[in-house]
Order: C-alpha cells, then sequence, then structure tokens
C-alpha cells in the first residue's frame, strides 16, 4: 500500500517534543460529523439546493490517497474555487493515538457534482505537531477549533468553535472500523460553520487549541492559483 511520510513532531512525556517521520498509510476524510444530527439533516437540505447530492450515510467516510497530505507552507490549485477548512486530526501511529490539527482544502465548484472527486483535487495540509490523546481526553470537549482567512491583503476570523460540535474521536474511529484502529491511518474529522460564508483566501491559517493546559497547535499555508487555460 501506497505511504506518504510527514515530518512530524510528537509529544513527548516530558512535555516537550520528539521529531519523528511517520507513514501515513490511509488518509480518510470523514464528513457530515456534527453530533446534532438535525442540524446535520437541515444542512444536506440546503445545500441539496445548491445541487450538492445526499451523502449516503452519516457520517461518511472519504478516502483520499495519502500522496495528499503535507506540512508545507504553500500549495498550488486550480483556479481559484477552492478554500479550507479546520478539522481535527486523529493519527493511529507508534501504538497510540494522536491528535492535531488541518485543513480539508476543497474545490467547492468540483464538489456540486462530486465531492469524492473534489477531495482528490487538493493538497490536504497539516500541522507537524501531535498531542497524544490520551493528554487530552478527559477534558476534550473544552478543546477549541479556529481557523483565519487573508483574502486582498485583510487577515479576518473564518471559523471558531468547540470540538464538542462534532462527534467525539472514540465514536467516530467506532463507526468508521469494527477492527483495531489500523497503524498508519490518519483522519480528518469534519469541521465547523464559517463567518461570512465560503470563499477562496490568498492564506489559509487553522489551530486546535487546548485552553486547559494552555497550548495550541497552529499551521498556516499560502494558497497559489494556477491558471485554467482550457
Amino acid at each position: 500500500m501506497p505511504s506518504r511520510v510527514l515530518p512530524l513532531l510528537l509529544e513527548n512525556g516530558a512535555g516537550g517534543s520528539r521529531p519523528c517521520n511517520v507513514a501515513v498509510k490511509q488518509a480518510v476524510i470523514a464528513g457530515w460529523t456534527g453530533r446534532d444530527a438535525a442540524a446535520v439533516e437541515k444542512h444536506i437540505k440546503e445545500l441539496e439546493v445548491l445541487g450538492v447530492k445526499r451523502p449516503a450515510s452519516t457520517p461518511i467516510f472519504y478516502r483520499v490517497a495519502a500522496a495528499r497530505l503535507t506540512t508545507d507552507a504553500a500549495i498550488e490549485v486550480l483556479g481559484n474555487t477552492t478554500s479550507g477548512e479546520v478539522e481535527f486530526v486523529l493519527l493511529q501511529t507508534q501504538g497510540l493515538l494522536w491528535v492535531g490539527a488541518g485543513s480539508d482544502h476543497t474545490d467547492r465548484e468540483v464538489e456540486t457534482y462530486g465531492v469524492s472527486v473534489s477531495k482528490q483535487l487538493c493538497e490536504k495540509p497539516v500541522a507537524p505537531a501531535f498531542w497524544r490523546f490520551e493528554s487530552v481526553a478527559a477534558h476534550w470537549d473544552r478543546l477549541l477549533l479556529r481557523s483565519y482567512a487573508t483574502i486582498d491583503g485583510v487577515r479576518a476570523l473564518y471559523q471558531e468553535g468547540p470540538v464538542g460540535a462534532i462527534l467525539h474521536p472514540e465514536d467516530l474511529l467506532s463507526r468508521f472500523t469494527r477492527e483495531p484502529v489500523p497503524e498508519g491511518l490518519l483522519m480528518f474529522c469534519g469541521t465547523l460553520a464559517v463567518h461570512g460564508g465560503v470563499r477562496p483566501a490568498q492564506r489559509f491559517e487553522f489551530e486546535l487549541e487546548d485552553p486547559v493546559k494552555g497550548r495550541k497547535i497552529h499551521h498556516g499555508y499560502d494558497v497559489v492559483s494556477l491558471p485554467i487555460f482550457g
């Protein structure tokens, strides 16, 4: 099975981190992961009006090529119809479950007629730093997700909210597989509503905050738009 080796910083027991090259063998994008089932259904109907097909299940687990994962500070996209969205990310490696942050950068035009296809078209930025899940499990719902978009030189808050709005990691993993979580799995776990509507940006930043321990995982990337000639 093809894999993608990511240069990560894994939390150690002393409160610091250690560099580690991690091979991701399976990348998954979990969608429709909100805890409020009624709100999820309402949003599905809203998108149906715009031409986005109803998902086959909720939640749904889209596969994406591991080669799309990146920790780089910039990505290249085609045209100007793509945008990022902050998500917490789960990683199974070295026999442990880890949590980090990522952006499910997606082509929104293609998404209207093929969600699975749209997931493959853009690189998926991931912050290098990961915490042990066990270090945040006891206060999980107090963690916060946040993103910022820079559009025409103006940086503004794009998303913000608690991870408690999204299905719990253990619930998501149990729905994905009844077997032990496979080594090398990396899963994007769903996102939050956007302030001001979904729109493209020249730069996107995202973070996962742990207010209990006073720390953040933060990462940002520039979005380079390539021309479309046909």
